[in-house]
């Protein structure tokens, strides 16, 4: 890394003292700045000596500061002394004078271009600042060094006085020869420094409460300055006394300058769906059946368009049907029936993803005014609004000292200083030395106080600092070759609990990169805690890194942690720790500063950041170090652009760099692996390599390693955007790699980056200043839209209770509220209000006893009714496009699970919408749910786009603070346990439950192959997904099924294969769940044995379309690995992913490993017998006292009790025979069917109820004797009419039992039109001819055969064959070249996806394959196969002969 350093040759000073300076030197390191003392040592021996009535107040062997008048005594302050013992020396002595000043040139530039030192003198001369360094580079960052013109005057301004004193109060304390009484007592020093670090850090100035007026945010003063009698003047600072704070404040207030209120473009104020790339595969031919409502008038118009219709054509369609007038369709939106959200007019219907997945009829609205800002939009007074971030921060109290308070303090100090004044001037017998003195003193200490006034703001965040603060570091030439260095003083305000617990302290110091420790120092001077008017302990300790600055990477961060050695054991504890970075601004840190220190555990080195731990925020513990006045600055240098273009590398080499990139993640790669592949750097490329792997293949990151870096950074061509944030891990934090990997994501659409802001968020943590590139991304993207504003906002919420980065957090969160002006952040507001009311009545029903929380739940619940009445509404904070305005009182529960979550029920603010159910949980946390939905989300976004819809259902999940958060409820929805429950104690062990039940609730043939097929694809998604994913705890009560067939799992509280243990035996032992059950409704009770091939087929698909975004997928894993995740925190999670993943595989190998996968799942009967376990459990702890609305069971997830039936009613008697009565069915879904029943058919149907509902009271029957002789006909047409009204809409137990549906629903006499089979997959085989389909692929001298399927295989007695497989490759003997499959069991369709392989096969020409088919050793079938005549890479059945050729 190249750096250079400024040096301030300040020629005003006399001779002498330069010589005197200069022997000070020899002792001691020549270019330190002063050590700062905190307090007024040498000033109060003076003092001592030159006035004798003071001698009597301070001890022999101590300096101290008598207090000041009128000041409270326990009050502590970093300007009082440090007592040291005055025959106490420093060991350091004999180390200081390696480090002289050197005459190099600068670091990064040529001899050349350095000014003389001699004009540099003359200039310092004149009283001119140093000015900017020229080089060649367009990179290089030159600041200049600050003018010294009024340290000049000061210090002139002393030597005119008093030629012969010196006094060093407070920050500048250095200690002339002429005082041989301090020489061995303290380090001496040189002039201050100021520093020019931003860093944060807390202050130990604790002015005592009561004392002075209250602290006030903003000035009472009609001014902004604060005149004090002692010329200090104080300044209000809005944005922050902090420059690096008032930069980003800054940058924040231009970045929303960017979007003004009156561009509709980017301030619409409406929430827009989200769109995706259109699946051309999945709607090649597709239309959608959409019915539109005008002006939420009554009237629908319906529509069929294609999926690739233009929205803003749909409405110009619309509106022509419509109305005769002429409209524009520019000025009309389209939302979603029940939601805020709008459709984007210039995309197509299909990009929309509610498109992609609902495949109903899906409901519209039109809208006029489509241009007028929507209520979210931010106003012309937003434009005009300042960003001062104290005003958004306020609950965090950073400002510990107000301006008001601190010039209270000054006026007093100011009063008393002329009460002393004027004292001393009626003592006229006083010698007029002393007057003097007093008076030369009193001005020292006045300018001691503004210079740490000064030194304060500097340090902590302020909303003050004093006027014209001078400017008092003066530059030192460091040599060229000049190692890191600093004085590590004091650590001030030690707990009064340590000091009791510990007899002594040390620290130790670390330097780190990239989460790797570059070097560490340890001091072994253990000092005991010393009392002053606050405890310290004084260490006064310069530390040496044996690295050179030049060498240090730009990121680099320094730790220091605070040991206590135990009184009792002596071993020492880890107290607290601060850490910062070495080059902030690309600087270095010049002076004395300070730093607070966190009491929390130490972080993991890969997190050490800057953003880890807020130096500036006020803590109990500071620190106080001493840096070098050196200013160093890094300079970007030129990269050896010309390189000549490498040789082509061998074939070899080639294919060990594919092999490695594999791997996909640094992480997973070893230490030989990435030397490889780093020497190989120059001929990896975007096809055969990702970027993040050659970076993170670096040997390290000295500067040359880095520039070649940043060489490669600039040739990559970018396959995809998303390549780029494996570039934004915590293994890399050189900004400039970060900054091309940013401006590849700002390739994204909005609603693309929707999809990886939670790992955005969590890469912000590892930026090296919150104006970073990536923080800007994240606020210009804000301002757009208003779903990536309220995600970001619930993120960032999320992320500030996370155990360190919260200030970070914080800050961003405030930036955030800032660009998204005050309608959008009262809704925030709201919002979190919301969840606050939530999290107080989860508490409530949790703390009452069992049979009170109903009670307790409704009263509460009122808060919710009052909290509506005075907002009206507030959008919910699952899906910003929902708003909601009030409470369903009734529907709301609580669930009896261990967290008793609550179950709540909002009323739609849309008066088109239905109510929408959420569950709030507290005690349970939800960011694990939140990534693994994601993750599951990110690949069904990958099928889609590949053509397959695997049906999946991902509902929405949030976590709104620790432990608490938001989960959507899927309507329709019934848990597995709950459906094993109503099949009888056993009914997990049964084969028929689940096909039983889809039978019972889908009685129309067209509605159960729907529901088959839904169940195909949804089952073999999460068999994907789950198994990647490695999601554990599965039982019967985590998988739900909905009555259309869509199949989903939740509660993801474990994954990565952390499955749960019972007696050290882990409870899941399947690789997902496939259980016998599912594949016998898939196979229609064995009635299709091929669908089990085609499910097999489809799983094995899916897995390989998701394999091929492996790194994709592992980046996002890696991005997170830092988020405080239980289940995620180590490489052996991504090892985990990775193994399930293997993207080391070809296609044909992957598809045999899934398929083992998928019957060692089939075949494990653990996992029923976890089910019946767990069912039982269910059983006995669900007590049968306890009403529904006490016990709201899992199917709670119904938003409505809907009814299967709506009416029924007799049309007339049957053309077939005058015994039965046509009897039209009208659905609940409103589809209409016809069945035939006989008056003895409704007679057994009663007595049917009467013994299932003996407890309930039915309607009467019509029985024959009631019907009279005439017209009976038409009497009993009504009586049994008014029968089937009373049964259908009187219990809804009774209405929705098996015996009403079987009774109403079977046996259909006209059927609806049917839907193509659910089967899409592989050819159709109407003949009974025995099959194998096989996949021959042949590369590398390698001959890879699959076995994939067979068909219609028997014994020669028509039984099912135990059968497997033989090869052999002729012209080879069998013995050589025999290869065998497992066998299947008794299956005359079985799977098999196994593989074969013969190795030294160098052509095809001359070879047949010869594949016998037998049942242990009966033979079965046979064939033939001529190699040099085979489809390579393609499936294709081959028939199976009779005998052997």
């Amino acid at each position: 890394m190249a750096y250079c350093w400024k040096t301030d040759l300040n020629t005003s000073e006399s001779h002498e003292e330069q010589h005197e300076h200069q022997e000070f030197h020899s002792v001691n390191q020549s270019f330190f700045p002063s050590h700062v003392s905190l307090g007024f040592d040498q000033l109060v021996d003076e003092i001592r000596i030159k006035i004798p009535f003071y001698q009597s107040e301070i001890e022999e062997n101590t300096v101290c500061v008598p207090h000041a008048p009128n000041w409270d005594s326990t009050r502590h302050s970093l300007h009082e002394t440090h007592q040291i013992p005055l025959n106490e020396l420093t060991s350091q002595t004999s180390e200081l004078s390696c480090h002289q000043v050197g005459k190099t040139p600068v670091i990064g530039f040529r001899r050349s271009v350095l000014p003389n030192p001699e004009n540099m003198n003359k200039q310092s001369s004149c009283g001119n600042p140093i000015g900017k360094y020229h080089g060649g580079d367009d990179y290089r960052i030159n600041i200049s060094a600050p003018s010294s013109t009024s340290l000049d005057k000061i210090n002139s301004e002393r030597e005119s006085e008093n030629e012969n004193h010196n006094y060093h109060i407070g920050f500048e304390s250095s200690i002339p020869s002429t005082y041989p009484s301090f020489s061995t007592n303290f380090m001496p020093k040189e002039k201050n420094k100021r520093s020019r670090n931003m860093n944060i850090v807390k202050h130990s100035l604790m002015l005592s409460e009561g004392s002075f007026p209250p602290r006030t945010w903003e000035s009472t003063q009609p001014e902004n300055t604060e005149l004090t009698g002692c010329s200090i003047q104080l300044v209000e600072v809005p944005q922050g006394s902090n420059k690096s704070l008032a930069s980003f404040c800054d940058k924040v207030k231009k970045i929303r300058e960017t979007y003004h209120a009156a561009d509709i473009n980017s301030n619409s104020g409406k929430i827009w769906s989200t769109t995706a790339a259109f699946p051309c595969q999945l709607f090649s031919n597709t239309k959608f059946n959409i019915n539109i409502c005008i002006d939420n008038s009554t009237q629908r118009l319906h529509f069929k368009p294609y999926a690739n219709y233009l929205v803003k054509d749909l409405i110009a369609e619309v509106l022509h049907f419509s109305t005769n007038d002429e409209l524009f369709p520019k000025d009309h939106l389209l939302s979603i029936c029940g939601y805020e959200e709008f459709l984007q007019n210039d995309y197509s219907l299909g990009r929309h993803k509610i498109f992609q997945k609902d495949k109903s009829v899906i409901q519209l609205t039109l809208h006029k005014n489509g241009k007028v800002p929507g209520k979210l939009s931010r106003k012309h007074e937003d434009d005009h609004s300042q960003f001062y971030l104290n005003q958004l921060l306020e609950f965090m109290h950073i400002w510990k000292i107000s301006r008001q308070c601190l010039s209270t303090v000054i006026k007093k100090y100011d009063f008393h200083l002329k009460c002393l004044l004027k004292t001393q001037n009626f003592h006229q017998n006083s010698e007029t030395s002393a007057k003097g003195l007093i008076e030369k003193v009193t001005t020292e200490l006045s300018r001691a106080i503004y210079q740490l006034i000064s030194v304060y703001c500097r340090s902590f965040y302020a909303d003050f600092q004093p006027l014209n603060i001078p400017d008092d570091i003066s530059y030192v030439n460091p040599g060229l070759h000049s190692h890191l260095s600093f004085t590590v003083y004091a650590v001030h305000n030690i707990p009064e609990t340590w000091v009791h617990s510990y007899k002594t302290f040390s620290f130790s110091c670390w330097l780190t990169y990239a989460g790797k420790k570059l070097c560490q120092v340890r001091s072994y001077r253990n000092i005991p805690v010393k009392k002053l008017f606050f405890f310290l302990v004084n260490w006064n300790e310069m530390i040496n890194f044996p690295l050179e600055i030049k060498s240090l990477p730009r990121e680099s961060m320094l730790t220091i942690r605070l040991f206590g050695i135990i009184c009792t054991t002596n071993n020492a504890n880890l107290l607290a720790w601060t850490c910062l970075p070495l080059f902030p601004k690309d600087k270095s840190i010049l002076g004395s500063m300070l730093f607070s220190m966190t009491l929390q555990s130490e972080p993991p080195i890969e997190m050490i950041a800057p953003g880890v731990w807020d130096i500036s925020q006020p803590s109990p513990v500071t620190l106080q170090i001493a840096f070098p006045a050196t200013e160093w600055e890094y300079i970007k240098l030129d990269s050896e652009e010309n390189r000549s273009k490498p040789e082509e590398p061998p074939k070899e080499c080639l294919k060990h760099i594919f092999r490695l990139s594999q791997k996909q993640s640094p992480l997973l790669l070893s230490e030989e692996k990435r030397r490889y592949l780093w020497f190989y750097r120059f001929y990896c490329n975007n096809e055969n390599c990702s970027l993040p792997l050659v970076l993170g293949s670096a040997p390290g990151w000295d500067e040359r390693t880095v520039s070649e870096m940043h060489t490669i950074l600039r040739r990559w061509k970018f396959s995809c955007p998303l390549e780029a944030l494996g570039l934004l891990t915590s293994s890399f934090p050189d900004q400039e790699i970060r900054k091309v990997a940013v401006q590849q994501l700002d390739n994204l659409l909005n609603d693309e980056l929707l999809d990886y802001l939670p790992q955005l968020v969590q890469a912000a943590k590892f930026e090296w200043n919150l104006e970073s590139p990536l923080v800007q991304l994240l606020l210009h993207r804000s301002l757009q839209s208003i779903q990536i504003a309220h995600r970001l906002y619930w993120l960032l919420k999320d992320a500030q209770n996370e155990t360190y980065f919260k200030s970070w957090y914080q800050k961003l969160l405030a930036a955030l509220q800032f660009c998204s002006g005050k309608a959008l952040s009262d809704e925030f507001s709201k919002e979190k209000k919301l969840i606050k009311i939530l999290g107080d009545i989860g508490e409530k029903v949790k703390s009452a006893s069992d049979p009170q929380r109903q009670e307790v739940l409704k009263k509460e619940i009122g808060r919710l009714e009052e909290f509506f009445q005075c907002i009206n509404t507030c959008h919910l904070p699952l899906n910003p496009a929902l708003c909601i305005r009030g409470i369903d009182h009734d529907a709301c529960s609580y669930f009896t699970s261990n967290a008793l979550p609550l179950k709540i029920t909002f009323i739609n603010a849309n008066p088109m919408g239905k109510n929408i159910s959420v569950i709030f949980k507290a005690g349970d946390d939800l960011r694990q749910d939140m990534l693994v939905l994601q993750i599951i989300q990110v690949m069904d976004n990958i099928w889609l786009q590949e053509g397959l819809d695997m049906q999946m259902i991902i509902y929405r999940c949030l976590s709104t603070g620790k432990g608490q958060g938001l989960v959507q409820m899927v309507p329709d929805a019934i848990t597995l346990a709950k459906i094993h429950r109503h099949s009888g104690l056993i009914g997990p062990l049964k084969e028929n439950t689940i096909k039983k039940w889809f039978s019972q609730h889908n009685h129309l043939k067209a509605d159960y192959e729907k529901a088959l097929r839904n169940f195909f694809y949804s089952c073999a998604g999460w068999c994907v997904v789950t198994f990647i994913l490695g999601v554990c705890d599965r039982h019967n009560d985590n998988i739900m099924l909905t009555k259309s067939g869509h199949m989903f799992h939740i509660d993801f509280g474990k994954f990565l294969g952390h499955a749960q243990t019972f007696g050290g035996i882990k409870r899941d032992r399947a690789p997902f769940i496939f259980t016998s059950e599912m594949e016998y409704f898939i196979t229609e009770g064995g009635k299709n044995p091929q669908h089990f091939q085609d499910f097999v087929e489809l799983c094995c698909r899916a897995y390989n379309i998701v394999r091929r975004h492996s790194r994709l997928l592992l980046n996002l894993l890696e991005m997170m690995l830092h988020a405080g995740l239980p289940e995620l925190s180590g490489i052996q999670d991504l090892k985990y992913v990775y193994n399930n993943l293997r993207p080391q595989d070809t296609d044909l190998e992957a598809t045999s490993h899934f398929t083992k996968k998928i019957k060692e799942s089939l075949e494990c009967f653990p996992v029923k017998l976890n089910n019946l376990i767990h069912t039982l459990a269910q059983m006995t702890a669900t007590s049968p006292a306890k009403s529904a609305s006490q016990t709201p069971s899992q199917e709670s997830c119904m938003l409505s009790a809907t009814r299967s039936i709506q009416r029924a009613t007799i049309l007339r008697f049957s053309k077939k025979t005058s015994n039965l009565y046509l009897i039209q069915v009208i659905h609940g879904n409103n589809e209409m069917s016809l069945t035939e029943k006989s008056f003895d058919q409704f007679s057994k149907l009663h007595s049917q109820l009467q013994k299932q509902f003996a407890s309930l009271t039915l309607p009467e029957f019509p029985h024959w004797w009631h019907v009279p002789f005439t017209n009976s006909d038409h009497k009993r047409f009504r009586d049994l009419n008014h029968y089937m009204e009373q049964i259908l809409n009187g219990s809804y137990k009774v209405a929705n039992s098996d015996c009403v549906l079987s009774f109403f629903l079977s046996e259909p006499v006209q059927q609806t039109i049917e839907e193509p089979s659910f089967v899409d997959l592989g050819e159709k085989f109407p003949d009974k001819t025995p099959k194998v389909q096989l996949v021959i692929s042949h590369e590398d001298a390698k001959l890879t055969i699959l076995v994939k399927h067979m068909k219609n295989i028997h014994l020669p007695d028509g039984s099912a064959p135990s059968a497997h497989v033989e090869f052999y490759l002729l012209p080879y003997p069998s013995e050589v070249r025999r290869r065998k499959t497992k066998s299947v069991p008794k299956c005359t369709d079985p799977t098999y996806n196994e593989i074969v392989v013969y190795d030294e096969v160098t052509e095809l020409q001359g070879y047949v394959l010869m594949l016998i088919v037998k049942s242990k050793s009966i033979f079965v079938g046979a064939i033939n196969i001529q190699l040099y005549t085979v489809p390579l890479n393609e499936e294709k059945w081959y028939p199976l002969g009779n005998c052997i050729i």
